[in-house]
């Protein structure tokens, strides 16, 4: 096994046992539910937005597999901080990536999360990664929706 490949790995299995974010926000501006009918992963995520629109803080609540709970740590990280505009680049860009419809190296400010890009190469895995993704947008766009990754 790859230095690089082992060291990804211990990324999502310590996202995963110690999550980033992992709690419920006070007052949050946006929420939504998210579900992977397929391996019964659920993700509770919220977000509080300052005045001008960036997201402030992310916070979720999982009962979820290893890799959606540390994709969804990893996620507070890197959007805490930016607008709404970033994110859903971002997501985009993520999408796009562990989708394999992109294989361009993230920049170096998305770096951790490179970590995923394996799971391209097993599609119901590719469903645990995005969930939280997903959820986040769900929640950008209708505020307390449900988001699935069907």
């Amino acid at each position: 096994m790859s230095s690089m490949r082992e060291l990804y790995q211990e990324m999502i299995i310590d996202h995963s046992r110690s999550p980033r974010n992992h709690k419920k926000l006070d007052h949050p501006d946006l929420s939504a539910r998210g579900h992977n009918p397929l391996c019964g992963d659920e993700i509770d995520l919220e977000v509080k937005r300052g005045e001008d629109g960036v997201l402030s803080e992310i916070g979720f609540e999982a009962t979820a597999c290893a890799i959606c709970t540390a994709s969804a740590s990893i996620l507070t990280e890197t959007l805490k901080g930016k607008s709404e505009e970033d994110a859903r680049a971002i997501f985009h860009r993520f999408h796009s990536t562990v989708t394999g419809e992109v294989e361009d190296p993230y920049p170096s400010e998305l770096m951790k999360l490179e970590v995923f890009t394996g799971v391209k190469d097993y599609p119901s895995r590719v469903k645990c990664a995005t969930l939280a993704w997903h959820t986040l947008i769900q929640a950008l766009d209708e505020n307390n929706g449900e988001a699935s990754t069907e």
